[in-house]
């Protein structure tokens, strides 16, 4: 499933950009009464996954507060990744009068009834983050460039172990160096969007014995881990420890995520990593969290991706205002995200690769973070 070249728009040009277009002349009732000014004050729903994961906490913040800068009401819900609640949450805002849905789904395919119910209603449904699967009633979708955010964890693995230099050149290293294959969970779109990006980016080195996966896992159904645990990643990362690796050494470790890669460290340090005789292997990761930031830093996790959660909760509350004014919200992808039932459209944002050499530039010169919550 391998994205197509996008050609990009520099992110503070994109969202400067009018993202409302005329409506059709086909509009629907609630558009008509929408766009002549009776979407002043109207209820927006925003269901999020969990609060355990920092991520979430500040996108569920940010789409709140821009919704509620522009007069809208919100009724922000999370669903602590538990399927029925996040229903349960769905099908209340539908009950409450909410004129959009904003949901970033924990399992993309157990929505549909509900889908359906909002769009009973004429209720329009933005997926954020995580493409809902399954159903044609999906009207945008805001995102990263997912398939390239795999390429990027990939690419930083390849730097850390010294194969690639960080402008792209070929590095100095010769291998073959152990690797093993992380990959986020099954009932998140992303995750295979993730995996395959990083996968092709890894193969030919896989193929050439440069990189050896020493526990013969490789399979996305495999090295997936549901519902994005650490405890999970922690068991498993000691499990191919005892299976594989009694007389060698890990080496580097394809983490998707920030959380799994804490979870995936916590089980090299109990094997005796992290010592001056036994480093840490190149661990990736993705979502630039304080806690791996700080490991960064100290020398322990390798990289992680960075996508600006402000610049996404700022497209999507753009699509939401746009549908409420009864206008059509700007996309730059209608193509590769295709549902099981239609291609939604969709707007990606850029992701950025986080170095310990780079991390200031990247998240305290953007105000992401401050030098503080890094210390």
């Amino acid at each position: 499933m391998r994205l197509s070249k996008l050609a990009t728009v520099p992110v503070g040009l994109a969202l400067a950009m009018v993202m409302t277009a005329c409506g059709s002349a086909t509009k629907t009732v609630d558009q008509e009464q929408t766009a002549t000014g009776s979407s002043e004050g109207a209820l927006v729903g925003v269901t999020m996954p969990t609060k355990s994961s920092e991520r979430w906490i500040h996108d569920g913040d940010n789409v709140k507060s821009s919704l509620e800068k522009l007069g809208y009401k919100v009724d922000l819900q999370y669903a602590e990744n538990d399927i029925p609640t996040q229903v349960n949450q769905i099908e209340n805002q539908i009950t409450k009068g909410a004129k959009v849905l904003i949901v970033a789904s924990i399992d993309g395919t157990a929505i549909t009834t509900q889908l359906q119910q909002a769009a009973d209603k004429k209720i329009p449904v933005i997926a954020y983050d995580r493409l809902i699967r399954n159903s044609p009633n999906v009207d945008y979708y805001a995102t990263f460039d997912n398939y390239k955010v795999g390429v990027q964890q990939a690419t930083s693995l390849l730097v850390g172990l010294g194969l690639k230099k960080q402008d792209g050149s070929e590095g100095d290293a010769k291998g073959p160096f152990n690797v093993e294959i992380f990959a986020g969970s099954p009932d998140d779109n992303n995750a295979t969007f993730f995996y395959n990006g990083a996968m092709d980016t890894l193969k030919p080195y896989i193929d050439k014995g440069t990189l050896v996966v020493k526990s013969g896992e490789t399979d996305f159904k495999t090295v997936a881990i549901l519902r994005w645990d650490p405890a999970t990643a922690q068991k498993r990362m000691e499990d191919l420890i005892t299976k594989a690796y009694s007389d060698a050494k890990v080496q580097g470790v394809l983490s998707p995520y920030d959380g799994l890669s804490i979870g995936i460290l916590s089980a090299l340090k109990s094997s005796g990593y992290g010592t001056a005789d036994q480093p840490y292997p190149v661990v990736t990761g993705q979502d630039a969290e304080v806690a791996s930031v700080k490991s960064i830093i100290a020398g322990e996790q390798y990289a992680t991706i960075y996508k600006d959660t402000r610049q996404l909760a700022e497209v999507t509350v753009k699509m939401a205002d746009a549908l409420l004014k009864g206008g059509k919200p700007e996309v730059n992808n209608t193509t590769d995200y295709d549902n099981g039932n239609k291609v939604v459209p969709s707007y990606l944002l850029e992701p950025v690769i986080v170095y310990k050499d780079n991390y200031k530039q990247a998240l305290v010169d953007t105000g992401y973070y401050t030098e503080d919550q890094l210390k």
